[in-house]
């Protein structure tokens, strides 16, 4: 449902503006409420309500008895904070989600099918320039049409 890749900057307050077609995809989808938590790669995933909801069913059935699984969980469900944009579409971005992804001012906003990852603008450019020329490749091992 989430499409693009959009620079953007924080404000003043460290609010995040979501870009205008995000702000439509999420209107014609009637997604009022996000949640955002630590992603991996060091971004930030932010999810639609519906998603979120998806997602923590599928992680709340891994096994806690699994060190992997409580890790995974106790990093990801502790990092995740309710957010609904103000009437002008900005998020406030809780102050230990900007750390974690070295989130100072300048940001890149990319929608990856059903979630939007929020990235630092130099961690997005490095990891766009190591994974660019092997993107053909990773098709070609994962996709089999």
């Amino acid at each position: 449902m989430f499409y693009g890749e959009y620079d953007h900057t924080l404000d003043k307050k460290g609010r995040l503006i979501l870009p205008s077609k995000i702000r439509e995809m999420a209107k014609a989808n009637y997604v009022e409420k996000f949640y955002v938590t630590r992603g991996l790669d060091t971004c930030l995933f932010l999810f639609a309500e519906d998603e979120w909801r998806s997602q923590e069913t599928k992680f709340k059935s891994l096994s806690f008895t699994k060190r992997e699984a409580r890790h995974f969980n106790r990093l990801f469900f502790s990092g995740a904070v309710e957010v609904v944009p103000d009437g002008q579409g900005r998020v406030l971005l809780p102050k230990y989600l900007k750390d974690y992804a070295g989130i100072k001012k300048d940001v890149v906003i990319t929608g990856v099918s059903n979630r939007i990852e929020i990235w630092d603008k130099d961690k997005w450019n490095k990891f766009y320039d190591d994974n660019k020329d092997s993107f053909e490749d990773t098709a070609e091992k994962l996709i089999d049409l």
